[in-house]
């Protein structure tokens, strides 16, 4: 077998044990995709304040929300790949861009599985393009690639966004587990600080530059995770038939002082409920698997804030985690051409 597919997830902890999140958390804020200061200051700020005050707190929070198999994205992407792999003419890879199973090691089990492996098709598991979640894992993909897999070509899918077959996927989810008498549903999507957005802006004049931005052409919008987001919302809502007040866009999981992308979540929620929204119901297409982000950060502490507020009946909707339409769409993906240069702003 000459060729094989890549599907790349964020990644997760070992265990809940403090030192495995410890570890985790280094990786993953070290990146300086992720946090996104001089290297000097993102050192002090993750090894000498974060990673002594934080993992405590956050191994409880995975703790509360671990299944018996293990962490709930890495049983999930596990799940994605069989299916995929049922679905799929060549062979099926998982890698984690934080973590365990790494990029490097899941190509090298590929190609220890297949030595006349010649084309790796590397699918990141992110609808948008972001410099903390997209970019990231095509720049560590091509770096392992050059450093260890010289002779392997290495073609990439680009943000599928706006694909129709998985707007339908994602719209026909979301029709699956909406209650019939809900009053508003809430696409809270991951968080990005907004000079990342303006990083990402290849023209350097558009993004968050120009009033009404994301409606207006712009070659920044190819690597634009704000526009990339909205869009998403609002070709859903059309395919769901969505009446204007009863569905918004916001954004979850900010992190400092700095000044991220808003509306934030977790104030919308609020405000939601105190102008009578009585049934909520919230959707996370930033994520195609359910984890901490999903089942803790919204499942309960927007949930409790909503309840809170004078809300009544919350419902999170589930991720597309490892429903057969949706493999089989990255199956899909992965036997369509693909260009094979490396669309980054890096």
């Amino acid at each position: 077998m000459k060729q094989a597919l890549l599907i790349v997830n964020l990644g997760s902890p070992d265990s809940y044990a403090v030192a495995d999140v410890r570890r985790y958390l280094g990786e993953f804020l070290m990146d300086e995709r992720v946090v996104d200061f001089s290297k000097w200051f993102r050192t002090f700020l993750v090894k000498g304040i974060i990673l002594n005050t934080r993992p405590p707190k956050s191994a409880e929070a995975y703790k509360g929300i671990w299944w018996e198999e293990g962490s709930p994205l890495m049983v999930l992407s596990e799940r994605l790949k069989e299916e995929v792999q049922a679905q799929s003419d060549i062979p099926v890879g998982l890698g984690m861009r934080y973590g365990n199973p790494s990029i490097h090691s899941a190509i090298q089990k590929l190609k220890e599985a297949h030595p006349d492996l010649e084309t790796l098709r590397l699918i990141p598991l992110y609808p948008h393009y972001a410099m903390s979640s997209y970019e990231t894992v095509v720049v560590k993909a091509r770096e392992v690639v050059e450093a260890h897999f010289p002779d392997l070509e290495l073609l990439v899918k680009g943000p599928f966004y706006d694909d129709e077959r998985y707007l339908t996927i994602l719209a026909n989810s979301i029709k699956a587990a909406l209650p019939e008498d809900y009053d508003y549903l809430l696409f809270s999507y991951h968080g990005v600080p907004e000079r990342q957005i303006r990083y990402s802006d290849v023209s350097k004049a558009h993004c968050l530059r120009l009033d009404n931005c994301c409606a207006k052409d712009s070659p920044a919008q190819a690597f634009c995770y704000r526009h990339q987001t909205l869009a998403t919302t609002e070709m859903v809502a059309r395919q769901l038939d969505l009446k204007a007040g009863t569905y918004s866009t916001s954004f979850q999981s900010r992190l400092g002082p700095i000044k991220w992308l808003d509306p934030y979540t977790d104030k919308t929620i609020a405000e939601l409920a105190q102008k009578g929204v009585k049934k909520l119901a919230v959707v996370c297409p930033a994520f195609v698997s359910d984890c901490l982000e999903t089942i803790e950060e919204i499942g309960v502490e927007a949930r409790e804030i909503f309840i809170e507020n004078g809300g009544e009946d919350f419902t999170l909707i589930p991720c597309l985690n490892d429903q057969s339409d949706w493999a089989k769409l990255l199956a899909d993906f992965g036997t369509e051409l693909y260009a094979k240069k490396i669309e980054t702003t890096a």
